[in-house]
């Protein structure tokens, strides 16, 4: 949605809520290819969830360290930092980001104030540009 909607939405003032900002906690830096070799054979991800599943749970991993870098420089998480660059659209109204503990939603919380630099902004537009989504 990031080069048609978001900017159609912007001009004609029509807030956007997104989902899933943290693509199901992928995003937060807690995630290994042991962790997701461990996941009991029924969960949900396994099979269901296209960026649980090579290649672009690697390629994830990959944008997890991308993220870390900058989350490094502003004394934050990867996840703070992937919740900031969602929210830094215009267009961007809020983010339902789920949790399975309070703690977790705690730890976000500091996203909202989260200004990333010019040069944190290239540096994850790069890396999507240069490894899209697609499986």
């Amino acid at each position: 949605i990031e080069p048609a909607i978001l900017p159609w939405c912007a001009a004609h003032r029509t807030g956007v809520i997104v989902y899933s900002p943290m693509q199901s906690g992928l995003l937060t830096g807690a995630w290994t290819h042991e962790r997701l070799a461990g996941l009991p054979a029924d969960d949900w991800r396994r099979d269901k969830n296209r960026h649980f599943q090579e290649p672009l749970f690697s390629r994830n991993l990959r944008l997890v360290e991308v993220l870390r870098g900058i989350a490094n420089r502003h004394g934050a998480t990867p996840g703070q930092v992937a919740l900031a660059w969602t929210l830094r659209h215009p267009a961007v109204t809020a983010a339902i980001v789920g949790a399975r503990r309070a703690g977790q939603i705690r730890e976000l919380l500091p996203a909202a104030e989260l200004n990333l630099e010019p040069s944190d902004l290239k540096a994850i537009e790069s890396f999507l540009a240069a490894n899209p989504d697609q499986a």
